[in-house]
């Protein structure tokens, strides 16, 4: 779930550790529904080594609860401690989207999506063309779900969303 930082001192070791064991129990709770335990557990695993996969996560939670604001400093946070990491940028972007502000949530999309530590890009692509039909784009939100659907052919939304929407122009 989470490397180990490079040329972590010595005296660190077992406090990441022990971090990473809360991340790791928080996001079993927050898979089973234990919202409040897994906040608890994000936040203790984030006071003893603040990760951004951690605050990621905790923004997570935050979004299941409606609390966007809370989520997008959450990954706020994330972004503060490493950049590169793409996840808080597609979710600020989502977040966004709940929040109808589609026109702010575009670029934090189009970042997660050149991000260079993110695995899960196919949610930027598909989450841009959601931002883009929720403007009114209707052509660049298809454009944006054709392009997801061919990058990720087994990712079954966007061909939803790509077949829905193109049924709109005929």
């Amino acid at each position: 779930m989470i490397a180990q930082p490079d040329n972590l001192p010595d005296d660190q070791i077992e406090v990441w550790q022990q971090a990473v064991e809360y991340l790791q129990r928080a996001h079993r709770m927050q898979l089973q529904g234990d919202l409040a335990n897994a906040i608890h557990d994000y936040k203790a695993s984030i006071h003893l080594f603040p990760t951004p996969e951690a605050y990621a996560f905790l923004g997570w939670v935050y979004a299941h609860l409606a609390l966007y604001d809370e989520a997008i400093a959450a990954c706020q946070h994330a972004i503060e401690i490493d950049p590169e990491y793409g996840n808080p940028y597609n979710d600020i972007g989502a977040y966004l989207i709940e929040l109808d502000r589609s026109d702010e949530a575009i670029p934090w999309l189009e970042q997660a999506m050149i991000a260079p530590r993110y695995d899960a890009r196919v949610y930027a692509f598909f989450n841009l063309g959601r931002a883009y039909e929720k403007l009114g784009d209707w052509q660049q939100a298809l454009a944006l779900y054709q392009q997801t659907a061919q990058r990720y052919p087994n990712y079954r939304p966007a061909v939803h969303a790509m077949q829905r929407l193109a049924g709109r122009f005929n």
